[in-house]
């Protein structure tokens, strides 16, 4: 921390955890997202035990989670960090062996392995992933990105030359300072420079790249539409008829949040997801509105919230992935065809 940062503006991690895991008792359908949270705190703070320990009580319940490979890796890069390298590979290779659909695990792992200079580990972990799920996909997702700028960034280190993917990674990076110069591993060398020439394009360089994470920190929540599996659909319905005029059955309710995504992509709106109700979420929602679940005005305010609190799934998924409805199918073959 600079000395001159304001005491109002220092976070204190360990009592920040503490909050979060008192929030996630009180709202157990948010625990995931809340104690992963917490958990970082704890890594901020060096309670890098205690953060393990948060990571296992969420894998405890793993049949539950919406995303168990992304908490298995942010377990073992944690457990790497105070010496628990045996444990953190194996970790690794199982998640590397499942091969989730997810992006997120797979950039932890390898940045994990990059950080601990496995250099070919991690090209292979980023190439495994790229190669998984960008194969056929004309325009990689947002959450993709990462992959492609690490392994970019790994084969510079590697001395390797430039293919196709890090062409594509070239074409995604929209920072004024090209990618082969972040990623120029020379780059260190220039800190010691008694040359202010080269310390000045040292400085413009880390302000790119500020800037690039400054992006990516402030990307909103994703514009969601509310989605209710059959279940829960027929649950609304049946306690709340009138909201029949809105949702007259299942399958036109999940045309319509198809075409409602599709018609929102060609008017140029980014950042699109999908965000899953349940019966009792939406009750308490429409009982902290002082309102009655009936009011349709309600339903948009709720998608919002939920899409606020990270329960958005981005749309569209992988073409060759689940689909978003739940069916267990190719999204290219369901929704997607």
């Amino acid at each position: 921390m600079r000395p001159d940062t304001p005491a109002e503006n220092v976070v204190d991690h360990t009592a920040e955890a503490a909050r979060l895991e008192r929030t996630a008792d009180r709202y157990p359908e948010d625990a995931e997202a809340l104690l992963l949270r917490a958990a970082a705190h704890l890594e901020l703070a060096d309670a890098r035990p205690a953060a393990t320990a948060l990571y296992d009580r969420l894998l405890a319940t793993q049949d539950t989670l919406e995303n168990a490979p992304l908490v298995r890796a942010l377990k073992a890069s944690n457990l790497w960090e105070y010496d628990h390298e045996a444990e953190a590979r194996a970790i690794i290779d199982g998640i590397r062996a499942t091969a989730p659909r997810d992006p997120a695990p797979w950039v932890i792992v390898a940045e994990s392995l990059e950080s601990h200079d496995e250099l070919e580990a991690a090209h292979d972990t980023f190439t495994q992933a790229a190669t998984l799920l960008l194969t056929d996909v004309a325009e990689p997702p947002y959450p993709t990105h990462p992959l492609l700028f690490g392994r970019h960034r790994v084969r510079r280190m590697l001395g390797l030359p430039h293919d196709d993917w890090d062409a594509r990674a070239d074409t995604l990076h929209s920072s004024p300072v090209s990618l082969d110069e972040l990623h120029d591993p020379k780059r260190v060398w220039s800190l010691g420079s008694d040359n202010p020439q080269e310390l000045e394009a040292e400085i413009s360089r880390l302000r790119a790249e500020l800037g690039t994470y400054r992006e990516a920190l402030s990307r909103p929540f994703p514009v969601a539409v509310l989605h209710w599996p059959a279940e829960e659909l027929t649950e609304l319905l049946s306690a709340y008829p009138t909201l029949t005029t809105e949702y007259p059955s299942h399958p036109e309710h999940l045309a319509t949040i198809e075409s409602s995504l599709r018609e929102l992509s060609t008017s140029g709106t980014p950042n699109l997801g999908i965000v899953t109700g349940t019966v009792p979420s939406y009750e308490a929602f429409a009982a902290s509105e002082g309102s009655s679940p009936s009011d349709t005005t309600l339903l948009p305010q709720y998608a919002t919230t939920l899409a606020a609190r990270g329960r958005a799934v981005a749309w569209p998924p992988q073409r060759t992935s689940d689909c978003w409805c739940g069916q267990n199918q190719p999204y290219d073959t369901c929704h997607g065809a």
